[in-house]
């Protein structure tokens, strides 16, 4: 019980502390994120003295235990410190196990990024949010605009019927007419872009949507690593 009121004393303070001080930035002139991380190791050091002091009659069990805080310590230290690393290994992860899914990171400079992963066929597919429907499209900057297949059009609820198929494109099925439209919104991650230029081609003539140029070229930045693409809003 004393150890449990211990505990609470040093975090309670330690919140109080931060609450009273949260629009400063401040708490005894450290950063309020360093000032909760040293409330927390305050606490875990608290609980252990605690521990050595009720058990200083059985040091084979006492240094039992020590042994194992200091393990638990050096892995949260270690997850800390890594955990630039840690996030990436996670975000690939969850990339594989969800393909096309954006993955929203932080670069080196501490710029948002949009990163996109190359799927076993080679191309950079994602899920695209437009006009608040989710579709399936194919990252391609050979496409001067977005360009939806007919299917994904009736999906986002474009009515075939008041387009104008008037438009010449060139598709992976050949010669194609297409219609202009403009897209409400066209999202993709935290990246958003409103009044966007796009194409909707006629039925069967296109397999796959495109994220082209009309999406793409109003990004401060697009990088390819190798099997990755990173999008900069």
């Amino acid at each position: 019980m004393n150890r449990l009121i211990l505990l609470l004393a040093i975090l309670g303070g330690g919140l109080a502390v931060l609450l009273f001080n949260h629009g400063e930035g401040e708490s005894f002139g450290l950063d309020n994120d360093d000032f909760g991380r040293l409330v927390s190791l305050s606490a875990i050091g608290a609980l252990l003295g605690a521990g050595i002091l009720g058990s200083r009659h059985r040091w084979g069990e006492t240094l039992r235990q020590l042994a194992i805080w200091v393990v638990i310590l050096m892995a949260l230290a270690f997850g800390y410190i890594y955990r630039g690393d840690v996030q990436s290994i996670g975000q690939r992860l969850t990339s594989a196990l969800v393909p096309g899914r954006p993955v929203v990171m932080t670069s080196a400079e501490g710029i948002p990024e949009v990163v996109l992963y190359k799927r076993m066929n080679g191309h950079f597919e994602t899920n695209v949010s437009i006009d608040n429907f989710d579709i399936r499209a194919l990252v391609d900057t050979g496409a001067s605009n977005v360009a939806l297949s007919f299917e994904d059009a009736e999906r986002i609820g474009l009515d075939p019927r008041n387009l104008r198929f008037t438009v010449p494109v060139m598709t992976a099925n050949g010669r194609a007419m297409a219609a202009p439209v403009t897209l409400e919104q066209v999202a993709i991650g935290p990246i958003v872009r409103r009044n966007v230029r796009a194409t909707v081609a006629e039925r069967g003539r296109l397999d796959q949507s495109l994220l082209g140029m009309s999406f793409l070229s109003s990004l401060s930045s697009m990088q390819m690593q190798t099997d990755e693409l990173r999008l900069r809003d």
